[in-house]
């Protein structure tokens, strides 16, 4: 189980810097490693069915707590570090990231979720986060589990995203874990290019296999 941190810290080390304030370094991109070719644009997404309805206070970046309860949320807990970038790979300060995801369970806190899968009252499940320096960001969850979605068909775990960022098309999309068997079965990932799959799965840091990074490109508008 990792160390319960202070909920007031996470949340300000977390929004306003770099800070490696959970012990993790970030390794996306390194500051200053730019290069002349252009990166793609990170494929878009359904929103899904699941949007959170129940309006919470408590949407930062601890998932695995809620304020005024004592529990902690089921499952394999892990940290996200995501970077929004722009296609020359510069980072996108004050992006605004809504994110959020099924319990471990595969059950999301949705009046319309069917999954008859067990619901955890201690999980979060939705966060809003503005992105600190060079675009980055980290949130403490759990690992989203699997879930029927038709006959036949599992989702795959996986996290939903909207960014949006003045000067920028916004961007609605899922990210997905690598090593994840269901990947492969997937409708929505295999319809992908297998390029566009690649740039939808988060990899896992190899020292620190508990923590996952992933960076989304969005596109400039034109003036």
């Amino acid at each position: 189980m990792m160390k319960r941190f202070d909920r007031r810290f996470v949340l300000k080390a977390l929004t306003y810097s770099g800070l490696s304030c959970l012990g993790i370094g970030w390794s996306l991109r390194a500051s200053g490693s730019r290069s002349d070719r252009k990166l793609e644009i990170t494929p878009s997404e359904i929103e899904g069915p699941f949007y959170p309805r129940v309006k919470r206070k408590d949407k930062d970046f601890d998932l695995t707590r809620i304020e005024g309860r004592s529990g902690v949320a089921k499952g394999k807990h892990i940290i996200v570090e995501v970077q929004i970038t722009d296609i020359e790979g510069n980072g996108i300060e004050d992006a605004l990231v809504d994110l959020w995801q099924a319990a471990a369970s595969g059950k999301y806190n949705h009046p319309r979720d069917p999954n008859p899968a067990e619901s955890d009252p201690d999980f979060q499940g939705w966060a809003l986060a503005v992105t600190g320096s060079e675009g980055k960001l980290r949130f403490k969850t759990v690992m989203p589990g699997a879930y029927p979605a038709a006959p036949g068909w599992q989702r795959p775990p996986h996290i939903h995203f909207k960014v949006s960022s003045a000067g920028y098309e916004s961007l609605t999309t899922q990210m997905y874990f690598a090593g994840q068997p269901l990947n492969n079965l997937d409708h929505l990932l295999r319809r992908k290019r297998k390029e566009d799959q690649v740039r939808m799965i988060a990899s896992r840091l190899a020292d620190n296999p508990q923590t996952f990074l992933h960076q989304l490109v969005l596109q400039q508008l034109v003036s």
